[in-house]
């Protein structure tokens, strides 16, 4: 499937992804990525599906679904799909709904990339790092993108884009939450100049298990400092599921791509009236369970 939900989002509402993208590939291999180490790290861009069925997955489900945003992300970093753009203006031509691509921001000094953006109302790049070192320690990018390509490639978007930019700063604890970092990021958001900046933190279960959230002090320092919105609150809301024939394959199509919490897996179980399909895939080994910051989450078994 390459679509996903509708998701809560605490950004976005009720969001309808959209993935143009096989699993796992992404142009960064970032150690808080809520779906693990990056299995195909590349740069080239390509038409990974027909776009046409991916665009036939997204009216159907519109059909029987309702959502705020059509969110193009999906399980790594979606303009790494050479279709992007067509799809993005299949959907504007097609549906009265605001379209989202969420983005590492890592492809932004290909001109192709910056264009294929230009009709979305609003995009969400993501600016974890003022210096190389950290970027390469939280980002850890393809060899081929360096810091500064990356952030002159922002830079440029922002001078071609007249949508709406809502900036992500994802801190981890020990790496870019020092206030020396922070200010040197503030920095880099004025040349970016984006509409909204969004300070958040791992809230799922990262690819590295040595990320940690930062103190919740030093959180609401950082978005002083940045004077930005800190996300650091659970998303709360229903899981779009009308697409599913049944509980496990909504439990095991979602988690692949957002990592359920056991109360939001629980809640699909319950709506499906399928009590006790939980337990039955943890013994069969479609799904296993992890415990981060106090809470337990479900992902698929690899």
């Amino acid at each position: 499937m390459f679509i996903f939900g509708p998701v809560p989002s605490r950004r976005l509402g009720r969001s309808l992804g959209v993935s143009p993208i096989p699993a796992k590939t992404c142009s960064y291999s970032c150690v808080y990525c809520q779906i693990g180490i990056t299995d195909n790290l590349q740069i080239e861009r390509q038409s990974f599906f027909p776009k046409e069925d991916i665009f036939t997955e997204i009216e159907s489900t519109l059909k029987k679904s309702c959502a705020d945003y059509i969110t193009f992300a999906g399980d790594g970093e979606p303009t790494l799909s050479s279709d992007l753009g067509w799809l993005i203006h299949q959907c504007k031509i097609k549906f009265k709904i605001p379209v989202a691509v969420l983005t590492n921001g890592s492809l932004f000094f290909m001109a192709s990339v910056r264009r294929d953006l230009l009709e979305a109302d609003v995009v969400l790049p993501t600016l974890d790092a003022a210096s190389p070192e950290i970027f390469r320690r939280i980002n850890q990018p393809h060899p081929k993108i360096d810091f500064s390509l990356m952030l002159k490639g922002q830079v440029d978007f922002r001078k071609e884009y007249k949508g709406k930019i809502w900036l992500e700063v994802m801190l981890v604890d020990g790496l870019n939450d020092t206030d020396r970092e922070l200010k040197k990021i503030k920095e880099l958001i004025a040349l970016i100049k984006p509409d909204r900046v969004y300070v958040n933190v791992p809230i799922r279960p990262p690819a590295q298990p040595w990320v940690k959230v930062p103190q919740t002090l030093q959180i609401f320092k950082a978005a002083s400092i940045l004077e930005a919105e800190p996300l650091c609150d659970y998303e709360i809301g229903e899981f779009g599921i009308e697409e599913f024939p049944d509980a496990r394959s909504a439990i095991l199509e979602i988690s692949q791509r957002h990592p359920l919490r056991k109360e939001q897996a629980e809640d699909i179980e319950r709506r499906f009236s399928q009590a006790g399909i939980i337990e039955r895939m943890l013994k069969e080994g479609q799904l296993h369970s992890k415990e981060y910051q106090t809470k337990i989450y479900y992902l698929p078994q690899k």
